[in-house]
């Protein structure tokens, strides 16, 4: 059995903290809304995140970080990007307090808006050293309404760290969930973060009435930036094609459980961004991200078309139908 805390009770990280405890490790799931953690201790449920599902018994919540990673092993992080700096800041003093040290995982999909920081690079910055053995990252194909319900999953762990993935994939993987480990933390976390922007682009083809011949062009062009921004960078390019990579670009790229893909169906329909993210009522990563990758393909001179015109419909208010329409009329080629 093994030790893991689990700091962020959104879906995500509830589902994979029930994960873990039906796999029969010890797992406390930390939330800052004391009645949030008492509801999962009593009721069982997290009904604002994940409300049709029923929660394993031996679950623990709490909103006492010390408690949560009190002889912990693992401390995975699944807060929003947003949040990442003040919650690992927060983490990074109870270790040193307790004198401990934790392989530190994170399963957040994102950039950090200013800095574009990957989640990683912020974690290493707030958590010393001393307080980590390893960095590691949870990616990959997995929305966690699926997940609470026990639909076939897959996902990747990445680590430089091998021991250190490996044991994160063994506490995650059971029957219908089933992890794999690879080498490319940089990669896994860029791709991660890159499909956001492909999903809200996808969405709003729905929105506007396309089909799947649109959406299949819009992922498969897709692969094409991701691919030259991510070598420009130093990412693997097998990781692309993996399920940090192409897994996790369809997945998110084609289901209505994708926040960033109801994003751009929103869009597609008429409203606003401020319409949609009111709607919403939770973080879409893929808003900042584009903002992110679109400075990057200028710093890394990567042409990146459909990035940009996802940017200047988020950004500069252009008509989405004419963002299509300049993407179609561009000059033909050959494909990349």
């Amino acid at each position: 059995m093994t030790k893991i805390a689990v700091l962020g009770a959104g879906s995500w990280g509830t589902a994979l903290a029930n994960t873990a405890a039906e796999n029969g490790h010890d797992v406390r799931l930390w939330t800052h809304n004391t009645d949030q953690a008492e509801e999962i201790n009593t009721q069982h449920t997290n009904t604002k995140y994940l409300p049709q599902a029923k929660l394993i018994d031996k679950l623990m919540a709490t909103s006492n970080m010390a408690l949560a990673v009190s002889d912990v092993e693992i401390v995975l992080s699944v807060v929003p990007t947003k949040a990442v700096r003040e919650v690992a800041k927060q983490l990074g003093e109870v270790l040193k307090k307790q004198s401990h040290t934790v392989i530190l995982a994170h399963a957040t999909k994102g950039l950090e808006q200013g800095t574009y920081k990957r989640i990683s690079e912020m974690l290493a910055e707030e958590v010393p050293a001393l307080y980590r053995s390893a960095l590691v990252v949870v990616s990959g194909p997995s929305h966690a309404e699926d997940v609470i319900k026990h639909d076939l999953t897959a996902v990747s762990i990445a680590s430089s760290d091998e021991s250190a993935a490996r044991l994160l994939q063994k506490v995650l993987s059971n029957n219908t969930f089933r992890a794999y480990t690879n080498d490319d933390l940089l990669g896994s976390e860029l791709f991660a973060a890159l499909k956001n922007i492909v999903a809200i682009g996808s969405g709003a083809l729905i929105g506007l009435g396309y089909g799947a011949n649109a959406q299949a062009a819009l992922l498969t062009r897709s692969l094409v930036e991701m691919r030259a921004l991510g070598l420009a960078m130093g990412a693997k390019e097998k990781t692309l094609y993996e399920l940090a990579g192409i897994g996790d670009l369809i997945v998110t790229g084609m289901s209505p459980n994708s926040r960033n893909y109801r994003a751009g169906l929103g869009l597609g329909q008429g409203k606003t961004l401020e319409q949609v993210e009111s709607d919403m009522g939770m973080v879409i990563e893929g808003v900042n991200t584009t903002k992110a990758v679109y400075d990057f393909a200028q710093d890394y001179k990567v042409d990146m078309p459909i990035t940009v015109a996802i940017y200047q419909v988020l950004y500069e208010n252009k008509p989405i139908r004419e963002a299509i329409s300049d993407l179609m009329g561009r000059p033909l080629k050959s494909e990349d």
